[in-house]
């Protein structure tokens, strides 16, 4: 060995130095390819987002409508419906976070219920 250093090209990323991030106008995720957000972005998103559900659904309401403008640009036959679209960026959050679930620790009787 003549005291070479090999590592990764100046010119190049390393894979894992690219995060689960949005390529916009496309909205593919620019590590995986996967339509974002891809299942390891949604991962980061809620335990980034943990201490603050509601902040997390304004940042992915933002980024519904960006994708939706970047996409109808792009191509308006293919955008998805209204319903893909709210799934693809609002509707997993409430599946898999506590933001929308009530929780109740008191049962009432009934004469509670009737005063």
């Amino acid at each position: 060995m003549t005291g070479e250093r090999r590592g990764v090209p100046a010119h190049r990323v390393a894979p894992a130095a690219v995060e689960h991030l949005p390529l916009r106008p496309l909205w593919l995720c620019r590590r995986c390819g996967q339509p974002w957000s891809c299942g390891a972005a949604k991962l980061a998103l809620v335990a980034e987002y943990r201490d603050s559900p509601v902040s997390l659904f304004l940042y992915l309401a933002r980024r519904l409508h960006d994708a939706i403008d970047d996409l109808r640009r792009l191509n308006p036959s293919v955008t998805g419906s209204a319903a893909d679209m709210f799934d693809r960026f609002l509707g997993w959050p409430a599946r898999h976070t506590r933001a929308y679930k009530a929780t109740t620790n008191r049962s009432f009787g009934v004469e509670e219920a009737s005063s």
